[in-house]
C-alpha cells in the first residue's frame, strides 16, 4: 500500500505538472513595458506565458518584485518586444502611442492600464488587463482580495482630517487615488483638488489631525535637501503627527494593492 499510494501521488504531481505546462503554452505570450505593468502581468498571467517584464521589475519599489526572479527582463523598444513575439503588450506610461501603433500594425494586442482616482478605476483597470490575458477568475480574485482589505478598513478613523505629504512638499487631495485611500481608511482629506504642493502657512496655522507619509521610503528621497520636506517645523510636525508611512511600491501604480495602504492607515489606529 504505500508504495501504491507513492506511485500514486507521483502521477498525481506529473499529472498536474503537465496541466499547468498546457495551460500556459495555451495562454497568450505577454510582455509588460513598464514597472506598473509588471504587477499586472505577474498577478494576471501565468508564469510561462511571460515573455518579458521592465528592467525596473525587480526595483524595491515593486509591489511583487519578489516573485520575477527568473524571468526575462526587456526594454520597451519595438526591436526588444518584435523579438519576444508576445500577442498581449500590458502598458501604463512605457513606450508611446507610436510604438503602441506600430505593435497594433502587427497584430499585437495592446493593453493600456488607465490612470485611477478611485477604486472603482481600479477595477476596470484590473478587468481589462484580466480579460485581455484570458484570465477573468484572477482578475476577480484580485478584486475580491482588494474589496475585503477595503470592507476591514473602512471608517477606521471615524473621519478625522489628515493631509498627505512626499519628501518633496506635495500632497494629494480630491480626484487621486490616494484621496481615495485616505478615504478608505475613514480619514477626511484635507487637501484641495488634485495634486500641488503644501501651504505652510495653512498648515502652521490649521494643522490636520493626522499627516500621512508617502514614497519616504523610494530612491533615498526621504534625505532629499531641496523643497519643504526639509523644513524644520514640517519635520517636527511630521514626528508628532504622522500615522503611518506608506510605502512606494503601494503608491506608485493604480493598482488592486492600493487598498493594501488603505489597511495600513486603519491598522495604525489604536484601539
Amino acid at each position: 500500500m504505500p508504495g501504491a499510494r507513492a506511485s500514486l501521488a507521483g502521477a498525481l504531481a506529473l499529472c498536474f505538472a503537465l496541466t499547468g505546462a498546457v495551460a500556459a503554452a495555451a495562454a497568450a505570450r505577454v510582455m509588460s513595458l513598464d514597472q506598473c505593468a509588471d504587477q499586472y502581468v505577474l498577478a494576471l498571467a501565468p508564469r510561462g506565458a511571460i515573455v518579458g517584464l521592465s528592467p525596473r521589475v525587480g526595483d524595491r519599489d515593486s509591489f511583487l518584485g519578489a516573485q520575477s526572479a527568473g524571468l526575462p527582463r526587456r526594454r520597451a523598444s519595438s526591436e526588444a518586444i518584435l523579438a519576444a513575439s508576445p500577442q498581449v503588450v500590458v502598458r501604463y506610461w512605457g513606450g508611446d502611442q507610436k510604438l503602441a501603433d506600430l505593435l497594433t500594425r502587427r497584430r499585437i494586442t495592446v493593453v493600456r492600464i488607465g490612470e485611477a482616482a478611485d477604486f472603482e478605476g481600479v477595477r476596470a483597470n484590473v478587468r481589462r488587463v484580466a480579460a485581455a490575458l484570458g484570465e477573468p477568475a484572477r482578475g476577480e480574485a484580485l478584486i475580491a482580495r482588494m474589496d475585503a482589505q477595503l470592507a476591514a478598513a473602512r471608517g477606521a478613523w471615524a473621519g478625522k482630517s489628515a493631509l498627505y505629504l512626499t519628501p518633496s512638499g506635495f500632497t494629494a487631495g480630491p480626484g487621486t487615488l490616494v484621496h481615495a485611500i485616505l478615504a478608505g481608511a475613514g480619514l477626511s482629506d484635507r487637501a484641495a483638488p488634485g495634486y500641488g504642493p503644501v501651504s505652510m502657512e495653512r498648515l502652521v496655522l490649521d494643522p490636520p489631525f493626522a499627516l500621512v507619509l508617502g514614497f519616504f521610503d523610494a530612491f533615498g528621497v526621504a534625505q532629499q535637501q531641496w523643497g519643504p520636506g526639509r523644513n524644520g517645523l514640517l519635520q517636527a510636525m511630521a514626528r508628532r503627527r504622522a500615522i503611518a508611512s506608506l510605502p512606494a511600491s503601494e503608491l506608485g501604480c493604480p493598482a488592486w494593492f492600493a487598498a493594501d495602504a488603505a489597511q495600513t492607515l486603519a491598522q495604525a489606529r489604536k484601539p
